[in-house]
């Protein structure tokens, strides 16, 4: 599995640091994407474990989670990342252009943004949006959080 980079983010998974791994070779390609160096496999450099535990100790007590944007194709190998970062007491997150994904990576993770981008209906900052981000944990969709001058939905 490739990545093109990573980064620290601060806004892609509400109240949380995120080291947020970008991942090569989606077969999506939505119209529109931000990313579209993301679409060929052959970019960027591989993650291995080793990568991923070297970064989880350089950034340890400045991140919460680990946030990989794609790689959903990449299944196994994304399973066994997210896995480290639970050891590392770490949440995980994936975002996704897809409105579902297996129950294996479900059950791996913590948070969870599916949907693809659709430019008239815009990102989570979007009350339009079809995009939705979830806690796995509670259950509980977020997209309000991203979203300003939004209250939660009361149920």
């Amino acid at each position: 599995m490739n990545i093109y980079k990573y980064d620290i983010v601060f806004q892609e998974v509400p109240d949380h640091v995120s080291l947020a791994f970008y991942v090569c070779g989606c077969p999506l390609k939505c119209p529109g994407c931000h990313s579209p160096e993301l679409w060929t496999e052959k970019t960027g450099t591989p993650l291995t474990t080793e990568l991923l535990q070297q970064l989880i100790t350089r950034y340890r007590g400045r991140i919460t989670c680990v946030l990989f944007l794609g790689g959903e194709w990449h299944e196994t190998e994304l399973c066994h990342f997210f896995k480290i970062c639970h050891h590392n007491h770490l949440r995980t997150a994936l975002y996704t252009g897809l409105n579902e994904v297996s129950a294996r990576l479900l059950e791996n993770l913590d948070y969870l943004k599916t949907g693809p981008w659709v430019r008239a209906l815009g990102g989570l900052d979007s009350p339009a949006t079809n995009q939705v981000f979830r806690d796995l944990r509670t259950g509980k969709i977020l997209n309000h959080l991203f979203q300003h001058n939004t209250k939660e939905p009361s149920l």
